[in-house]
C-alpha cells in the first residue's frame, strides 16, 4: 500500500492535525517536534529524534542531476525522501528500477499522482508539502481513495450446498459501512467472494451497517496491506478491509467478532479455471455482490448467476503471499 507521508516543517500545528484527522501514515517534522504531535494524537513521526530516524532510518537527497541520481539509487535499507524543483527534469523511471523505500515529494495532487503512477508502479509513497489545510485534507483524501484499488473478477456460480449447522463469524467494525460495501472472504487464499454488508433494509432484522457477516470461523479474510487472517483470529482493536463493488477499499477498526452456530451452505464459484469458495450461514441477510454492484441473497443464488470476488495466484504463509506451489481444497 502507497504511503502517505505530510512534511509539518517548520513546526505547523495545524498541519499536524490535518494529518492526523485525515489518516496520513507519518508527519515529518524538525528535531525537538516529536513530543508536540504525540500530544495532539498518534502518528508516527519522521524526524532526528522522532519514531523514524531521518539519517539512520531516511535519507533526504534533492535530484539536481545525473549524480544525485546515482547517490539515491545506491542508497539501501532506508526510506529515501526525494526532491527535485521539476519532475520532469529526472528520468525518475530509472530510481523507480533500481530502488526501494522511495518516497517523493509533491506539492499538489498533480505532482502526487505522476510519482505515484510513474512505470505504474510508482514510488512507494508520496511527501505533501502543502500549507494550506483545506488542500492538504483533498489531497490525502484523493490519494487515499486513489492508492487503495483492488481487482475485482466476475465469479460465476457453480453449486449452493446445504451443509448443516458450523460456526460462523459476524465481523462488527468501528465503520459504518454503505450499500455496495463489504470485505472478501474465501475458504481459501486463492479466491475470495465480496460479501456485502448488513447495509440494507429487511424485514427480518435491524440494519447492522457497522456488521458483515462473513462465514465460518476457518474463512480467510483480507485485510490491510495485501495480507488476510482466519476470521476467527480477528479480535477488537485489529484492522480490517472494507473494499466496495468498484474495488475502493478503506483500512477499518474491527470492534469485536462474534461467532455463533448458525445452519450453514457451501457456495461454489468459478473464475476462468479458478475455483472459488466460501461456507457461509444459510439465512436471506447473508449477501454478495453481483459485477454491477447490486447484492443479491445467497438464499436466492443459482447455478449460472454471477458475483464478484478477488482471485490470486501467489499461496500465502502466515497470510502473507509466498511464491510457491499450495494446493486448497
Amino acid at each position: 500500500m502507497k504511503q502517505v507521508w505530510v512534511d509539518a516543517r517548520p513546526w505547523n500545528k495545524e498541519i499536524v492535525i490535518t494529518a492526523l484527522e485525515c489518516g496520513a501514515d507519518f508527519v515529518v517534522v524538525d528535531k525537538g517536534f516529536s513530543e508536540k504531535v504525540k500530544e495532539l494524537g498518534k502518528i508516527q513521526t519522521v524526524s532526528e529524534d522522532g519514531d523514524i530516524l531521518i539519517g539512520k532510518d531516511v535519507a533526504q537527497i534533492e535530484i539536481r542531476g545525473k549524480e544525485d541520481e546515482i547517490k539515491a539509487a545506491a542508497i539501501r535499507n532506508k526510506w529515501i525522501i526525494i526532491k527535485t524543483n521539476d519532475w520532469k527534469i529526472i528520468p525518475l523511471e530509472n530510481l523507480i528500477a533500481q530502488t526501494k523505500g522511495l518516497i517523493a515529494e509533491a506539492k499538489n495532487l498533480e505532482e502526487a499522482e505522476l510519482v505515484l503512477n510513474t512505470l505504474e508502479k510508482g514510488v512507494d509513497g508520496v511527501l505533501l508539502d502543502i500549507k494550506n489545510t483545506a488542500e492538504l485534507r483533498k489531497v490525502i483524501s484523493q490519494l487515499k481513495a486513489k492508492r487503495n484499488l483492488i481487482s475485482l473478477e466476475t465469479i460465476k456460480i457453480k453449486s449452493i450446498k446445504p451443509l448443516g449447522v458450523g460456526d460462523r463469524v459476524c465481523v462488527d467494525t468501528c465503520t459504518n459501512m454503505t450499500v455496495g460495501e463489504g470485505m472478501l472472504v474465501g475458504d481459501t487464499s486463492s479466491g475470495m467472494f465480496l460479501v456485502h454488508s448488513e447495509s440494507i433494509e429487511n424485514p427480518y432484522v435491524d440494519q447492522r451497517p457497522f456488521r458483515v457477516n462473513a462465514g465460518g470461523v476457518h474463512a480467510y479474510v483480507m485485510i490491510t496491506d495485501g495480507k488476510t487472517r482466519y476470521l476467527s483470529d480477528l479480535k477488537a482493536g485489529d484492522k480490517a478491509l472494507v473494499v466496495d463493488w468498484e474495488g475502493k477499499t478503506q483500512e477499518v477498526i474491527v470492534g469485536r467478532i462474534k461467532i455463533e452456530k448458525r445452519p450453514m451452505f457451501l457456495v461454489e464459484g468459478t473464475c476462468g479455471k479458478q475455483k472459488v469458495s466460501l461456507v457461509l450461514q444459510n439465512a436471506e441477510t447473508v449477501r454478495l455482490m453481483t459485477p454491477k454492484g447490486k447484492a443479491v441473497s445467497v438464499v436466492s443464488l443459482k447455478s449460472g448467476d454471477e458475483v464478484i470476488g478477488h482471485i490470486e495466484k501467489a499461496g500465502r504463509h502466515f497470510g502473507m503471499k509466498i511464491e510457491e506451489t499450495i494446493v486448497e481444497k
